[in-house]
């Protein structure tokens, strides 16, 4: 039996997991995502992004670093940790603006470090599509 043009379609859209706790930002950037064809999901805060990420198994991570419960850093750590989480790309989406802040993140294998208010959704994107080529 073959799938449909639409089913198979569906099946070869990449997730995006957003990390954030700015409901504003989120919206927007999830918007934005499924726009571009990407099926999208988000979580509020570390914990919340690593139950997802465990059930989801996003192709991608957008990640803040300042959140509530667990931040960003100790996130991206404890899927470093996990086989599961090992090799998913994540990019680092901050208002931190800062080398600590950067290199810590890059060192703790984020892909790469966009600040956010120096970036447009359409650099988002780019860079999101740049990471999963």
């Amino acid at each position: 039996m073959r799938e449909s043009p639409k089913i198979m379609e569906k099946t070869k859209k990449k997730k995006i997991l957003i990390v954030d706790d700015e409901p504003f930002l989120v919206r927007a950037l999830r918007e934005k995502l499924e726009t571009e064809g990407f099926l999208v999901d988000s979580a509020a805060d570390g914990q919340a992004g690593l139950d997802v990420v465990f059930s989801l198994a996003p192709d991608l991570i957008l990640l803040d670093l300042v959140m509530p419960k667990m931040d960003g850093m100790a996130m991206l750590r404890k899927l470093r940790q996990d086989e599961r989480g090992k090799k998913i790309p994540v990019i680092v989406l901050s208002n931190l603006n800062n080398a600590k802040s950067i290199d810590a993140s890059l060192a703790a294998g984020a892909q790469k470090f966009l600040v956010k208010v120096n970036n447009s959704l359409d650099d988002i994107v780019c860079a999101v599509k740049s990471q999963l080529k």
